[in-house]
């Protein structure tokens, strides 16, 4: 049966393949090389063989080709728009930065301006207090010389009574004329002295009257500027805070707690955070208890300021870059960081203030610097070409501390950025995203 099977396709074969036979002629003799259908059929499959997979490889290898041109536009466009977005989130950054500038100098002058009414007041006050004594000593003095005037009246007529009875005596009689006319003329000039002390008395009262009102009045628009400029600093103080609230909630921090952590570094008296003198004013004013509510807003206000340049909400590179890593889990093992692709040598800048607890070989990171900050807060460079810190050194936002580099666990020039709060790493795009809305 096989050998029937075997004879029926070589006589098959010999139809479309039949036998040939290759002459190979030299000097001394003459060999053939007879060529079996089986033969012809079995060089012509791995011919066929060949072919196929050379089509298939080229075909494979354009693919490839076009392929890795596309990921490279692909990459070219993603660096582009990370490259503009960078730019904007700059220019963003330098348009908020002037916003705080201009909002400090208004808030300066703000305060410039109340401490001048304040002072306006508090003259005005002393002014009205002098006004009313004055006052004071014109009535009486009014109320004395009518008093006077009613009892030379009342003399007057007792004298005119008298002299109407009649003399008592001859020489009473002789002297009564003259006594009465003397006493006459001194009460009518004393009369007319009172009047006009008395006239003179009534216009300073009306126009002390008349100044006390002004005074009163111009004390009402005072108080009325004074109410809308605190309404402004008091609306101006809450709008300022609520970013920063938010930006240290969403990075996981209690903003309480870092407040009264930064308070207590900077407590000493003369510091840049010394005890707040209160406005002048009397107890229970509720002008004093506002500015003293708007003074502790700035006061905090100032705290985050602090508590900003010493937690790592900066970001570690200014030049153009691309994520390759992010945090979590990566190839089954967990990654603690964000990964940086950018230019070999490209300047690598401290996030935040602290001091340099590493700088040096590290396995696995290569070239790394680790700067403690505040808090509890750690940050760490990895895989760098150059270090350009030492151990000890105090650093502050924006330090270069070394260059972008490939040593280490690396597959290609990157920075391997860590944020750890407590010992525990966490993911730095918090930090990054939650200043994106204030810086």
């Amino acid at each position: 049966m096989k050998a029937r099977l075997i004879g029926r396709l070589g006589a098959a074969l010999e139809k479309r393949l039949p036998e040939q036979r290759l002459f190979l002629r030299s000097d001394s003799e003459t060999r053939f090389i007879r060529l079996r259908p089986i033969t012809q059929a079995v060089a012509l499959a791995g011919s066929a063989v060949v072919l196929a997979w050379t089509i298939v490889a080229t075909a494979i290898l354009l693919m490839d080709s076009i392929g890795s041109g596309n990921a490279r536009e692909q990459a070219r466009r993603e660096q582009a728009n990370y490259e503009s977005r960078l730019d904007a989130l700059s220019a963003e950054r330098d348009r908020r930065a002037e916003e705080a500038v201009a909002a400090q100098e208004r808030f300066a002058l703000a305060m410039q301006q109340v401490s001048g009414m304040q002072s306006a007041l508090l003259a005005s006050e002393e002014r009205r207090k002098e006004l009313e004594t004055g006052i004071g000593v014109i009535q009486s003095t009014l109320r004395r010389t009518m008093t006077e005037r009613d009892q030379a009246l009342s003399r007057v007529t007792e004298l005119a009574a008298a002299a109407s009875q009649g003399p008592a005596t001859p020489s009473a009689a002789a002297a009564a004329p003259e006594d009465t006319a003397e006493t006459l003329e001194f009460l009518t000039a004393a009369l007319g002295r009172t009047a006009s002390e008395r006239d003179a008395m009534a216009e300073l009262a009306d126009a002390a009257k008349a100044e006390a009102d002004e005074i009163a009045y111009d004390k009402k628009l005072l108080e009325e500027r004074h109410d809308e400029i605190f309404t402004s600093l008091e609306e101006a103080v809450t709008v300022s805070m609520a970013p920063l609230d938010k930006m240290f909630s969403s990075a996981g921090l209690d903003p309480d707690e870092l407040i009264e952590e930064v308070r207590r570094g900077y407590s000493g008296q003369g510091g840049p955070l010394g005890p707040l003198a209160p406005l002048a004013g009397p107890d229970g004013d509720p002008d004093s208890a506002r500015a003293a509510r708007i003074l502790e807003g700035l006061d905090r206000m100032n705290l985050y300021r602090l508590a900003v340049e010493k937690s790592p909400f900066a970001m570690p590179l200014n030049t153009s870059f691309r994520y390759t890593s992010g945090f979590g889990r990566r190839w089954g093992r967990m990654h603690e960081g964000i990964d940086m692709a950018g230019s070999l040598g490209s300047p690598v800048y401290a996030t935040a203030e602290g001091t340099v607890t590493h700088a040096g070989w590290e396995s696995g990171y290569g070239n790394m610097v680790e700067v403690r900050h505040d808090f509890g807060l750690v940050t760490r460079y990895g895989h760098l070409s150059k270090v350009r810190a030492e151990v000890g050194q105090k650093v502050s936002r924006g330090d270069r501390i070394g260059d972008m580099g490939n040593t280490g666990r690396s597959t290609g020039t990157h920075l391997h950025y860590e944020v750890r709060v407590n010992g525990s790493a966490v993911n730095p795009m918090t930090f990054i995203k939650a200043a994106n809305n204030v810086f």
